[in-house]
């Protein structure tokens, strides 16, 4: 039952996550919107991962999805979509990443439609996988 309650945390916050990328698109900060919405993915597969009673480690979504393959089949429908968010784990949030200019430059509101849809995608595969180990959230 611990392992249901640490999925509980996870999701909840991945979910808060989602709303506040949703939110910073609002406001014109595309940069700020993709790196929330792959911490909300990213969260979001840790309380599955927790879920299951395994440790979960990093933050690559794909990574993290490759790791339960063994247990949910279904999870390389998700692949296409991880990838996607994990390209703004860095990039929209360090100037550095960058030969010149900073993050705000390079996402627009297209950009963070297709991350927020992504994570959407993921969070809502992931309350289904919960949904069956007796977590409704």
């Amino acid at each position: 039952m611990e392992r249901l309650l640490e999925a509980e945390r996870w999701m909840r916050q991945a979910l808060r996550d989602l709303d506040a990328a949703r939110n910073s698109v609002t406001s014109g900060n595309f940069e700020w919107a993709c790196f929330q919405a792959q911490q909300a993915t990213e969260k979001a597969v840790k309380a599955l991962i927790y879920g299951l009673g395994r440790g979960a480690w990093g933050h690559s979504v794909l990574e993290l999805l490759e790791g339960i393959r063994d247990v949910y089949g279904d999870v390389d429908a998700m692949l296409s979509c991880a990838r996607e968010l994990d390209r703004h784990y860095i990039p929209s949030r360090y100037p550095n990443a960058y030969e010149s200019g900073y993050p705000a430059l390079f996402y627009d509101e297209e950009t963070a439609g297709r991350a927020i849809k992504c994570a959407e995608v993921i969070v809502k595969w992931v309350r289904e996988k919960l949904g069956e180990l007796g977590l409704k959230i």
